[in-house]
């Protein structure tokens, strides 16, 4: 039986490179919250070229908790140190992540206190577009290799759709999942003692879905709870505002080049930890896929194969020690 809500030491982690204007409304937006529902924010300034370091040097909020890296970590790297910091020095019971651009819509902390102690070890917020949209990204997910339902939905051609919960739940009630992103979510700091902070050689992509599908496979109750509201200030999935993410853009494409690496790397790692035996033979399924895409990146189609295949080679033998500067060597072996 899930206990009473009793107040909860919260402690945000912001990772931001070189997007100050949506840095700073995030930041406004955290702060407006009271100490009570928000005691914290460690800030991850990601080596930006902005001004977002001086911006940041100038606050004075007591709250705010200033991290100014040398080099620019990637997403993995910024919130394993941020986390890692949020920890030590804050003695939180609860941390939540959120990039520069993803915020708590008003009035979610308090709802976030507000549920009962014991009922998740980490909690999934919904997220939405600035416009009211579902943000399509942050769908979170159940594994449709523990889940005979999903399995048989994806299966049967859903796609995306067979695993991602539907858009009907987001008016429902709280329910358990096991994957989410790094907008919007909530974990215990017991749960981070038990499992540890994200592996900073994933650099990008998909960081976020092997943590939290790791917290899942360790025994952890990841709870999507619809009432906790984000926004994700992505104005559309037009392609501009794809490529500033370094999403998929028009015709499939990643830009710049060197993303094709770790993009399709880290997905095999998340899909050997969320399949198990399976994963070979939905290796058969995924990477003729994979191969196909090359036909959307026109003269660089070589150099698309060519990250694809260390990319395969590297996530099947589950190697992350490749550094920034070799992944942008064989994206331009004439740099």
């Amino acid at each position: 039986m899930n206990r009473t809500s009793a107040p909860k030491r919260l402690v945000a982690v912001v990772v931001t490179f070189n997007r100050l204007e949506k840095l700073k409304e995030t930041l406004h937006r955290l702060l407006e919250s009271p100490v009570e529902e928000l005691s914290s924010v460690v800030v991850v300034d990601n080596a930006s070229t902005d001004g977002t370091g001086d911006w940041l040097s100038s606050l004075t909020d007591d709250r705010l908790d200033l991290i100014l890296s040398d080099t620019n970590t990637g997403g993995a790297g910024g919130f394993e140190m941020g986390m890692r910091h949020a920890m030590e020095a804050h003695q939180p019971d609860w941390l939540v992540v959120m990039d520069d651009d993803g915020r708590p819509e008003p009035g979610a902390l308090a709802i976030f206190h507000g549920l009962p102690d014991g009922k998740w070890d980490a909690v999934a917020a919904a997220v939405y577009f600035p416009s009211g949209e579902i943000c399509e990204m942050n769908r979170p997910s159940r594994n449709p290799f523990w889940h005979w339902k999903e399995f048989l939905r994806t299966l049967a051609g859903g796609g995306r759709s067979g695993f991602h919960i539907p858009p009907s739940a987001y008016d429902g009630e709280g329910f358990q999942i096991d994957v989410t992103s790094f907008v919007g979510f909530f974990v215990s700091a017991e749960m981070v003692r038990r499992i540890g902070y994200p592996d900073p050689a994933l650099f990008i992509y998909g960081d976020d879905g092997i943590y939290t599908l790791g917290l899942s496979k360790s025994g952890g109750r990841i709870g999507f709870e619809p009432s906790v509201r984000f926004e994700h200030d992505l104005t559309s999935f037009s392609d501009q505002a794809a490529q500033s993410q370094g999403k998929v853009v028009q015709r499939g494409r990643l830009s710049p080049l060197w993303k094709v690496y770790y993009y399709h790397r880290n997905l095999l790692i998340m899909y050997r930890l969320a399949a198990g035996v399976l994963f070979w033979p939905a290796l058969l399924v995924v990477l003729p896929k994979w191969i196909a895409k090359s036909r959307h990146y026109g003269e660089e189609k070589s150099t698309f194969l060519r990250l694809l295949k260390h990319s395969i080679i590297d996530g099947i033998g589950k190697r992350r020690h490749a550094t920034f500067a070799e992944i942008r060597k064989i994206a331009k072996p004439d740099s």
